[in-house]
């Protein structure tokens, strides 16, 4: 059984709650309609220390552990998915790196203006050829006196039209190749040579911004090199264990919240003079929605309690976002089916939940190369 929450993490998780139902969902669809949050959401976000939940309170962070990152995520989880995303991509996948591997300088350089909010941050692995793949990357980092210079193209990086810090991965030795030619930058967005592309037009997670990220000669300082050269790759491996658990605990948290949606309809909406909800077989797909999404809010907080005893987490991080992204596409699936031909239009949330669900399954690593990551962690210990 898992143990009760810190009363300071239970304290911070019924501040956020009440900031998403009282400040955030009120503007729900008027970032789905403006593809654009609110500034003062923003600002009120900055304010409440949510912009530094994953940095060290020495940096001006808030400086909770994994469990305590993803009680915040999963409430954050509840409203909209593009909102949180901008959060969660800076607070998780961005900022990790820096905190757990960057040297000192780098530390007291980026992360207090990274905790408050005022340059935000994302990470930059993805490639036209490497996507799923990621040690084949393109990029490549060349070493020319105390500077390396960058040449290549990411692309689907979250957060890069409005990020200010990037954490990106070049080929430094293709001999080498993973084990030991792959390594992490922190670029500036003003670094010469580094420009951002054209933002994609996406399904979903309006208000979250992705584009490309173009490299032509661009200049990043020697010190700017996060943790070893060539050490990259276990980097990365680091950073998305950790990212994958902070996105389950997102799809839990909107599991939630489609299920209290559809069970208030449910309730409300009357069939043949008596409420749907009377009928078994929407009190069984609600069954099935509850069942599941405890489940994986299970498997979620498992996975942060073992990373922060300080245990290897591989397989479980692939767990937790495998088992909650699956289960929150059927769990929006059934809340559409539940609200029947209004589940379909955008005048209800369930239309825009089921739509945000869909990229859970692809990024931060494919749900099929988690399968790939579980098996072959099993193999290796039995």
């Amino acid at each position: 059984m898992l143990a009760t929450l810190p009363q300071e993490i239970e304290q911070m998780k019924q501040m956020v709650k009440n900031f998403v139902e009282k400040e955030v969902e009120p503007f729900a669809q008027q970032i789905e309609d403006e593809d654009r949050i609110p500034q003062h959401l923003i600002e009120q976000a900055k304010e409440l220390g949510l912009f530094g939940i994953s940095i060290p309170e020495e940096y001006g962070g808030i400086g909770l552990n994994t469990v305590g990152k993803a009680v915040v995520l999963e409430q954050l989880g509840r409203t909209h998915n593009g909102f949180v995303s901008l959060i969660s991509a800076h607070t998780g996948i961005g900022s990790t790196g820096l905190v757990k591997l960057a040297s000192d300088y780098l530390k007291q350089k980026y992360l207090p203006d990274m905790a408050a909010g005022r340059k935000i941050a994302a990470f930059a692995l993805s490639e036209p050829g490497a996507g799923s793949d990621a040690t084949n990357l393109a990029t490549r980092g060349e070493k020319v006196g105390d500077k390396w210079i960058l040449n290549g193209t990411k692309h689907f990086i979250t957060n890069a039209p409005v990020a200010d810090v990037f954490t990106v991965f070049a080929m430094t030795d293709k001999e080498k190749g993973a084990k030991g030619g792959i390594t992490a930058f922190l670029v500036e967005k003003g670094f010469p040579g580094f420009t951002i592309g054209k933002q994609d037009k996406k399904m979903g997670l309006k208000g979250s911004y992705t584009a490309q990220l173009i490299f032509e000669d661009c200049e990043v300082p020697a010190e700017n090199v996060i943790g070893e050269v060539g050490m990259g790759y276990m980097s990365a491996l680091k950073i998305l264990g950790e990212g994958r658990i902070g996105l389950a605990a997102r799809a839990v948290g909107s599991c939630d919240k489609l299920i209290e949606l559809s069970a208030s309809y449910a309730k409300e909406r009357i069939q043949f003079g008596r409420p749907i909800a009377d009928n078994q077989a929407i009190q069984w797909m609600l069954a099935d929605m509850a069942t599941e999404t405890e489940a994986a809010r299970t498997l979620t907080l498992k996975a942060a309690y073992m990373v922060d005893e300080g245990k290897t987490v591989i397989k479980e991080a692939s767990m937790a976002k495998l088992f909650a992204s699956e289960v929150f596409n059927r769990v929006a699936d059934k809340a559409v089916q539940i609200h029947g031909g209004m589940g379909y239009v955008s005048d209800y949330p369930v239309e825009r939940f089921y739509r945000d669900a869909r990229i859970t399954k692809i990024y931060e690593g494919t749900n099929e190369i988690q399968r790939l990551i579980i098996a072959r962690r099993i193999l290796e210990e039995n």
